[in-house]
């Protein structure tokens, strides 16, 4: 398949990084939105197709995770598209599958879920300087809690994900746990001048996971 030509790359500014690729996991069943998420519209475009943008002003290629037989809006062109191999194993199947469609393009990819709208490319770009440091994962923690769907992954801890899911370990803070991570509480992502000023309430953290969640950030839509 043909790539869509990138702009200029480089370690951490604008543009793109280089080598940093893109997942994005929209497989879930979004039983408490109660309806797909990837299709919810949000500023004239569904939900994927502007995670899958804003994601692509940071990384590439992209890769989008989805469940067997799931429809997806139309996606552009140069995004891939893979299909979790066994339903209903949660997004550690989906990195499993991001990742491994991914390896032969990329060292590393940035995480995402079909449910961050306000996902910012300096978020991105942050994570990944961050992850360069010497470690196989670089997640965020806010507010007591880390977000392994916004994070950065080496190719290299797919070793570990395979282990986990022929144990049935499927908790993505196993694999956290097992890999060299980084935690990048807020100070530190904030530490980044860029990112404070293009994302200071680190809004690309947001999952919208209810009907009142998506007509909240629909009303801060900018």
């Amino acid at each position: 398949m043909k790539l869509m030509t990138a702009p200029s790359e480089d370690g951490g500014g604008a543009g793109r990084v280089a080598g940093l690729a893109g997942v994005v996991l929209c497989g879930g069943q979004s039983r408490r939105m109660g309806r797909p998420k990837a299709w919810l519209p949000f500023g004239g475009e569904a939900l994927l197709q502007r995670v899958v943008r804003r994601l692509g002003e940071a990384a590439w290629p992209i890769v989008v995770v989805a469940a067997p037989g799931q429809e997806l809006p139309p996606l552009p062109e140069g995004v891939l598209l893979v299909r979790d191999p066994v339903e209903g194993r949660g997004p550690l199947q989906g990195v499993a599958a991001g990742l491994d469609a991914i390896a032969p393009l990329a060292e590393r990819a940035y995480v995402a879920s079909t449910d961050a709208p306000f996902l910012h490319p300096a978020f991105v770009r942050r994570l990944a300087d961050l992850q360069a440091g010497g470690h196989a994962i670089a997640v965020p923690r806010a507010e007591g809690h880390h977000h392994p769907l916004a994070a950065v992954y080496a190719c290299a801890v797919r070793g570990e994900v395979a282990a986990l899911l022929a144990e049935g370990r499927l908790r993505l803070s196993t694999l956290l746990e097992r890999a060299r991570t980084l935690v990048a509480e807020p100070e530190l992502l904030l530490a980044d001048p860029r990112l404070r000023a293009a994302d200071p309430a680190l809004r690309s953290l947001r999952n919208l996971n209810t009907p009142e969640d998506y007509a909240a950030a629909l009303r801060e839509l900018d």
